[in-house]
């Protein structure tokens, strides 16, 4: 029976590395594959998924109205899918949550999604929220503080690296923009 997974973490816990590290291991036994990521996140250009350490493959990019149930099974019909792999879950709608989780269930196709649980003031995305509640299996991947704690907030940083408190939920950035810190020093970078 096919699953819906879903690995989360703070930043820079090799999310996107182990995405693509599974999809290599399905590759390397000729076992077909399809990636999606956020069309929030245009940073990559033709390399959609990027990790820091220079893993990267190309993939379809999914909107707030892209149907993926629609799209992976008329892929799947073309030619048999071994497992859809999507990055950057967060950004996902709850409805979309629900379309994967009908791929695993009626498609049969296991579905290994990898994201943020938490934004940058402790909230959860709506993707992330549906998909602790939906996801057959939950993973945790750690991320370390600067204190050796492990990682599990994001901490937005402005251009001098103070903290940010107040804005969008969805801002794009990497290093430059976020910092994975435990809860104590989250908390503390926030004044709470």
């Amino acid at each position: 029976m096919a699953k819906l997974y879903f690995y989360y973490a703070s930043m820079n816990a090799g999310k996107s590395t182990n995405l693509l590290q599974a999809n290599f291991n399905y590759n390397e036994r000729g076992m077909q594959t399809m990636l999606w990521t956020a069309a929030l996140d245009d940073r990559g250009g033709d390399k959609a998924i990027e990790s820091r350490i220079g893993l990267n493959a190309d993939a379809h990019r999914f909107r707030p109205d892209t149907d993926l149930w629609d799209r992976v099974m008329a892929a799947h019909r073309v030619e048999p899918l071994a497992c859809v792999l999507v990055d950057e879950a967060q950004f996902l709608s709850v409805g979309q949550v629900w379309q994967l989780a009908r791929i695993a269930d009626e498609g049969g196709i296991p579905v290994l999604c990898y994201g943020l649980r938490t934004d940058f003031q402790g909230e959860l995305f709506p993707g992330s929220g549906a998909l602790l509640g939906l996801a057959d299996a939950l993973i945790e991947l750690k991320a370390v503080c600067h204190c050796g704690r492990k990682s599990t907030m994001n901490l937005r940083v402005d251009e001098s690296g103070a903290a940010v408190k107040a804005g969008a939920q969805n801002e794009i950035g990497g290093n430059d923009r976020y910092v994975a810190l435990c809860r104590k020093h989250f908390s503390e970078a926030l004044g709470r």
